[in-house]
């Protein structure tokens, strides 16, 4: 087996995702910190013994700077004597009055170190809605310290983006040539440790400066807007060292890039120590919808170059003593469990919910053959264990953010050498129950009695929260969206009570398929058929990321055996993975359901008509206005139009199945036309024939809200899309490689037409909706004429087409009797002639 070196070139990772740090296997693993066994701070006192030490410089190079700096002559001693608080753990921590130093011993040279920094308690009044809250991540990435010359200890930092292959080759060689790590801090070494296998640096004035390496990178500075650090207005808290970690507390006052405020933050940064002995990768399949770290294999393809892919994941392992059981095929429990925290800031009625949505992925990794792989705990308090912190990097939390966004993440720490998941902090924005609230009344006020109020019990919350938290726990194990999961149930399944409460309405959770909207009152389907929850796919998914095959002997020869597997699986539909990058794919859409976007969305519909009438009881408050109303409102006329948007995709879409070389069939293949003929009649039913169920008179009065507006943004956002020259082109081009199966662009401009003009054929009045839909039809044509010249066939279709609408509005010009229905003639009939 080839030897792989893994280089660098550029920053480090940028992704997101989970906790736990695997100790490195060939050294004791560390004991658990507890509050009896936590490193405690310890004085020296002074001693008449003291070891014989080389006198070496003790002045730290500031920050940035790799000059030499006059050494001045010190032992040990004279920096560590008493009055010095240590903490002792992955490296020493000394304090003397307002210095702090690091003792690296030697071991640790050479060695990967994560740091990780955050935001440990935010600004006031500074910052954007959705960042600058205690817990927020501001960097990662991977150092290394490397002693130098005259007496210097170097930070370097470290990529892992290229593979030189093996090391024996000439292509070792080059690579390496070109891939120097780049040195980012010096400090000159003011003592060596007691043994001399150590070196002590003093870090003041890099903790207290700002820099790129333990506080903010780049693109954090320019999204929180922070300027230059403020050094007269900031500090050093505290510096604590632990077994596998050292965390540094830092006060920093910066201003702000723009504009004269100034802000205080308190910051935390995490060094933590990588295993010495990577996790072995597991290689990334495109039909499993998992993050990934990659690099570029110089080696891999001898005429070429290959870019890996590797999933991030958990390190789960079992113990020594069942390693033999696990092969058997018996559930056993980890080495090291994923362990969530809960904030202790989260309200305590929610804490139970959100332990059940990290636990509700349990019966997953049971299928990899690890039971009890995921737990979640309430974090200590700072009664209970004073040295217990959030933002520990050992720690995996879900952190609770009083903020206004509306919304929850699931980022990730991976090692980038393998893949290994670190470290998670889930963030938990306060007001995402407000949007919760305002979906499942939307989607489910017809069939859950429950929804028809503004203040939801907190059984119904709990059960909406619980499914969030699953949602992005999954993100926190390596899982993507898989927006295609909901397309491989068939609509009526999602009617049928017994089905949904074994099955769910979605195959996997990691969809944007909240709740189910399809569901008729009539149907009584219950909670368990509502509500998002872990599907199929999902323990597919986990079982390919985390089962162990102890009897293969390489990442390499796991492929064709994963591969195997993964076919097998797919034989049936629900396993079925789409990315959410698959945009001509009508089956991979965001907030659908089911495996045909009409009849969902005719089902959606008939819900929708059902609220808007009960829309104002439903959000009546005592002693409040009507801004519940027009919130809900605006949520109703939004969810109508997700299910226009659905529908859309089918004109001109593309079915899109990754497959490897040993599965039969194409992976594209062109939407049927009687299925796009279809996806046009729903248009003309619910957007050309104006949703005038949308104008209730009783809501528009309270909110005042247009009604105008509210019919034509679909109308215009539909043609947009219909006469685009992305949806122009792929009917061109579907023509042309099926020339006896596409819809035609001839069809679909004669269908659209044949919906835009019903009142010619009879000579009637066309009302205010339709006749600024005409409009707008005629604007896109006229439009159309002059630019359709780079698709094929489409300049043709267009001016034929504008031909045959002139011909008609000057026959109905002849007969029609309403006054503005002839002037709205008239004016497209100038339109359409004007050169």
């Amino acid at each position: 087996m080839r030897s792989i070196v893994l280089l660098v070139v550029a920053v480090c990772c940028l992704d997101l995702c989970p906790q736990t740090y695997a100790q490195d296997t060939t050294q004791t693993p560390p004991p658990t910190l507890t509050p009896t066994s936590l490193p405690s701070p310890r004085v020296l006192q002074d001693t008449s013994k003291r070891d014989s030490l080389e006198q070496l410089t003790s002045a730290s190079v500031p920050a940035g700077n790799s000059q030499s700096m006059a050494p001045r002559s010190s032992s040990y001693y004279s920096i560590v004597k008493p009055g010095t608080i240590t903490r002792k753990g992955l490296f020493s921590v000394h304090k003397l009055e307002d210095k702090y130093y690091f003792e690296i011993p030697d071991s640790l040279l050479g060695r990967d170190l994560l740091i990780v920094s955050r935001i440990a308690q935010g600004a006031a009044g500074i910052r954007p809605e959705y960042i600058g809250y205690a817990g927020d991540q501001i960097n990662s990435l991977i150092i290394r310290f490397e002693k130098g010359p005259n007496h210097k200890l170097f930070l370097r930092r470290i990529t892992y983006e290229d593979n030189a292959g093996d090391s024996s080759t000439s292509m070792y060689t080059a690579v390496v040539r070109s891939n120097l790590q780049p040195l980012t801090a010096a400090f000159g070494i003011g003592a060596y440790a007691p043994g001399g296998k150590g070196s002590l640096i003093d870090v003041t004035e890099y903790l207290n400066g700002s820099n790129d390496i333990f506080f903010f990178n780049a693109a954090s500075r320019r999204t929180m807007k922070i300027g230059d650090v403020l050094s007269n207005m900031s500090y050093i808290k505290s510096v604590n060292a632990f077994p596998m970690n050292v965390e540094i507390r830092t006060i920093k006052t910066y201003s702000q890039s723009s504009g004269d405020a100034t802000f205080t933050l308190e910051l935390n940064t995490s060094i933590v120590l990588l295993p010495k002995k990577p996790m072995r990768k597991r290689f990334a399949d495109k039909r499993v919808g998992y993050f990934t770290e990659r690099y570029t294999d110089y080696d891999a393809n001898p005429q070429g170059v290959k870019v890996v892919n590797y999933i991030k994941r958990w390190r789960l392992e079992p113990k020594p003593e069942d390693v033999e059981r696990y092969e058997r095929g018996e559930l056993v429990e980890p080495q090291k469990p994923i362990i969530y925290y809960i904030d202790p800031a989260t309200p305590k009625k929610w804490v139970p919910y959100l332990i059940q949505g990290v636990e509700d992925w349990q019966a997953a990794f049971e299928r990899a053959g690890f039971k009890n792989a995921i737990q979640a705990k309430e974090a200590p308090s700072a009664e209970a264990n004073p040295n217990w912190s959030l933002q520990d990097a050992r720690h995996s939390a879900i952190v609770y953010k009083p903020s206004s966004f509306a919304n929850a993440a699931g980022p990730i720490i991976t090692d980038p050498r393998s893949g290994e998941i670190l470290e998670s902090h889930i963030n938990w924005y306060h007001n995402l129950m407000s949007i919760l609230h305002d979906w499942y009344m939307i989607q489910c006020g017809t069939t859950d009695k429950r929804a028809q109020k503004m203040n939801f019990d907190d059984a119904l919350m709990g059960q909406l929260i619980r499914s969030v938290a699953s949602h992005e726990v999954g993100h926190s194990l390596g899982l993507t969206h898989n927006f295609g999961a909901s397309s491989t149930v068939p609509v009526a399944r999602l009617r049928d009570r017994k089905w949904l409460e074994v099955n769910g309405h979605t195959p996997s959770i990691m969809d944007y398929s909240r709740f189910n909207y399809v569901a008729q009152p009539e149907d009584s389907v219950t909670e368990a058929g509502l509500i998002a929850r872990i599907g199929e796919y999902d323990h597919w998914a986990i079982e390919y990321g985390y089962r162990l095959f102890p009897d293969i002997s390489t990442s390499e020869r796991e492929i064709p055996f994963l591969n195997g597997r993964i076919i097998e699986q797919m034989k049936q539909p629900q396993m079925w993975f789409a990315s959410e990058f698959s945009t001509d794919d009508p089956r991979v859409q965001t907030e659908d359901l089911g495996d045909n976007a009409m009849q969902a969305g005719d089902l959606g519909i008939k819900n929708l008509k059902r609220i808007v009438p009960r829309l104002v009881a439903w959000t009546y408050q005592p002693n409040e206005g009507y801004k519940n109303l027009s919130q809900l409102y605006g949520g109703l006329t939004g969810q109508f139009t997700y299910y226009i948007s659905h529908v859309l995709r089918y004109v001109g879409g593309t079915y899109e199945t990754i497959k490897s070389a040993e599965q039969i069939g194409p992976i594209y293949r062109i939407v049927p036309a009687a299925v796009q003929r279809d996806a046009m009649a729903f248009l003309g039913r619910h957007v050309f024939t104006p949703p005038t169920w949308l104008l209730d008179t009783a809501i528009l009065a309270r909110t005042g809200q247009s009604p105008t507006q509210i019919i034509t943004t679909n109308q215009e956002m539909v043609l947009n899309t219909l006469l685009s020259q992305n949806t122009l082109t792929k009917l061109a081009e579907s023509e042309a490689l099926y020339p006896t199966r596409a819809y035609t662009l001839n069809e679909f401009m004669d269908d659209l037409d044949r919906t835009m003009w019903t009142e010619l054929a009879t000579f009637s009045t066309i009302s205010p909706y339709r006749r600024a839909l005409q409009r707008y039809y005629v604007d896109k044509l006229v439009e159309l004429s002059k630019n359709s010249r780079d698709i094929y066939d489409a300049d043709v279709v267009i001016r034929n087409k504008k031909s045959e609408v002139l011909i008609r509005i000057k026959k109905a010009l002849t007969r029609t009797k309403d006054a503005m229905t002839v002037y709205h003639l008239r004016y497209l009939q100038d339109r359409l002639e004007a050169k």
